[in-house]
């Protein structure tokens, strides 16, 4: 009788693995359901600053290794029953597909735990959570790991992006997707009236929360420090060095400093290095499973996973992409933006960032309290995973339960997520 019971709860587990299907309203996904996709474990490691900082000498096949680590170490899973990790990457070849399987050996996955990579873009760290979560709802695996790493210290720059076809370029749509986003960041803002003053006030606290956060120690728990080698660019010494914090935290920035800053892609434009997203390194990963595998395992949930959503925006409008990716995630949840406690939207540019907070008509105390990507950086492929454990621990440490991620995408494309803390 056991059996046949268990036997019908998988099946209908299989049958409700839709995101339609998913309970609707704040009290419906606070509820607890032994098949709720739960986070058991999310961690990162510091964020660096491309070419300048603590890991601009260590690949990304080695900071994801670290990260795998310090998941296995901190969770006590084992990892022989990890089925699979899904890898979200943007700028290395083939997003990283051979070394991060090697990456995953190194870390202690044994040959068995199956490794893929993605690149959509700002977003890929999400949807690897989001490809995980999807194979647990419909039965392909028990357990996985959705995780994002990037190094733009060794990969960012002209090359990253390929050369179009003729066909492509005969496209006036199509041709879009390769206009870079920090001029089309610009013309948004030309064309939306998102002036710089209120680009550099958006920046400035984007900054100065961070560098209080940091100060308060709000970010350690979600940190994994890691021991690398780095080359003096002074001296050329090589030396050992522990990177323990985000190093792209400017302390005591202000609006007037930010004012001071020229503008990168426009002689008169209003976007500059101060109030875009830093270029970055990092990794984050995320392990999930069903609630009743965690309480099997004894495994400690942090979170669960409620729905996500995905969508589609003209390319040369990236940067509205969370305006309308969001609206999708809450009707799918069945709540308000009132019913959200904290919002992590990436700040790939103040200027998008701006104006999707006040066409959603966001409560800006609840958006990115301890800062965002302005602050701290945006390591493209980490950004959608390290965002999962920045917002739980913020609704842990504030005793809310609510909370949502979003990012825009480049060539025009936005994605969000809700998920609930324990």
């Amino acid at each position: 009788m056991a059996k046949a019971q268990q036997r019908l709860s998988q099946v209908q587990s299989h049958l409700a693995s839709s995101e339609a299907d998913i309970p609707r309203g704040r009290e419906s996904i606070l509820r607890k359901s032994p098949d709720d996709i739960v986070v058991t474990c999310a961690l990162r490691t510091p964020l660096t600053r491309g070419g300048k900082g603590g890991f601009k000498d260590t690949a990304a096949a080695d900071l994801l290794a670290h990260t795998f680590k310090s998941l296995i170490s901190r969770s006590k899973i084992d990892p022989n029953l990890v089925e699979d990790i899904s890898v979200g990457n943007v700028l290395s070849p083939g997003a990283g597909a051979t070394e991060y399987r090697a990456a995953a050996l190194v870390a202690g996955f044994p040959e068995t735990t199956a490794v893929k990579t993605l690149n959509r873009q700002c977003s890929s760290g999400l949807q690897a959570c989001v490809d995980i979560v999807h194979a647990i709802r419909c039965g392909m695996i028990d357990i996985g790991v959705g995780a994002g790493v990037e190094s733009m210290s060794t990969q960012y720059g002209p090359g990253a992006v390929s050369e179009f076809s003729e066909l492509l370029d005969s496209h006036p749509e199509a041709k879009n997707c390769k206009v870079p986003m920090g001029v089309l960041s610009e013309q948004m803002a030309s064309d939306r009236s998102i002036t710089r003053e209120r680009q550099d006030a958006f920046a400035a606290r984007s900054f100065q929360r961070a560098e209080a956060a940091q100060k308060a120690g709000k970010f350690n728990e979600e940190i994994v420090p890691m021991k690398v080698k780095w080359v003096d660019p002074k001296t050329e010494e090589e030396k050992e060095i522990l990177v323990d914090k985000d190093d792209g935290v400017r302390a005591g920035m202000t609006v007037e400093g930010l004012g001071k800053i020229k503008p990168a892609f426009k002689k008169d434009g209003s976007i500059h290095a101060g109030n875009a997203s830093q270029v970055s390194d990092g990794a984050a990963a995320v392990l999930l499973m069903k609630r009743s595998t965690a309480e099997r395992l004894g495994q400690s949930i942090l979170g669960k996973f409620v729905c996500s959503s995905v969508v589609g925006v003209k390319p040369l409008l990236m940067g509205i992409g969370p305006w309308k990716a969001i609206p999708v995630a809450l009707e799918k949840a069945g709540i308000s933006k009132e019913e959200v406690d904290v919002w992590e939207i990436n700040e790939a540019f103040a200027s998008q960032c701006v104006w999707c907070v006040k066409e959603l008509g966001l409560d800006e105390a609840k958006v990115n309290p301890n800062g965002g990507a302005i602050a701290f950086g945006h390591p493209l492929g980490c950004t959608g995973a390290r965002q999962v454990s920045t917002l739980l621990n913020e609704l842990g440490r504030t005793g809310q339960k609510v909370g949502v991620t979003s990012m825009c995408v480049g060539t025009g494309m936005g994605m969000a997520a809700v998920w609930v803390k324990e």
